[in-house]
């Protein structure tokens, strides 16, 4: 099974996998890449081995890193201002006290009006991590900013989507 796996795959990365071939083989083709899926033998699983659940994982990683790391600035964490991991309320280090930003992946992208344009979940985490911080904000690709709206979204697990909307 692993030899017609292997070929599967390198077949649908040549883009080839209908090629020459009859509905049935095509039905086939499709069900063996289906119990490859749900067996996980490749795709996530293969590549982060059997037993694991990458997303959780990217959660876990975002919660250690929300609340210990400090991106290299003044000695703050995430959790400095966000407590109780961000489940908690917010208080500033002026002492402005905010709605907890459980559920912040809920009301993102909004408009910002003080700059002026559309602000994403990603730009909200540098901007923290830059003024709040006085860090170095995770790249927006980085594996450290996909932990962090990992994170910050399975504190949304439930909540209302309500794109645009302000913190309650």
């Amino acid at each position: 099974m692993m030899k017609r796996i292997s070929e599967l795959v390198t077949a649908m990365a040549k883009r080839e996998w209908h090629k020459n071939v009859d509905s049935k083989s095509i039905h086939q083709r499709c069900y063996t890449m289906l119990m490859c899926l749900v067996f996980g033998l490749f795709g996530a699983g293969a590549a982060h081995g059997a037993g694991t659940d990458p997303l959780a994982d990217a959660v876990a990683r975002g919660h250690q890193l929300f609340t210990t790391h400090t991106f290299q600035g003044s000695g703050r964490t995430c959790e400095s201002c966000h407590h109780a991991g961000g489940r908690g309320p917010t208080v500033l280090p002026n002492g402005v006290r905010k709605p907890s930003i459980a559920g912040a992946a809920s009301y993102f992208p909004r408009f910002n009006p003080r700059v002026g344009h559309l602000v994403t979940l990603e730009d909200q985490v540098r901007r923290c991590v830059a003024g709040g911080l006085q860090g170095q904000p995770p790249a927006y690709d980085s594996a450290e900013m996909r932990a962090m709206i990992a994170y910050l979204t399975s504190l949304s697990q439930g909540k209302v989507i309500d794109m645009g909307g302000r913190p309650k």
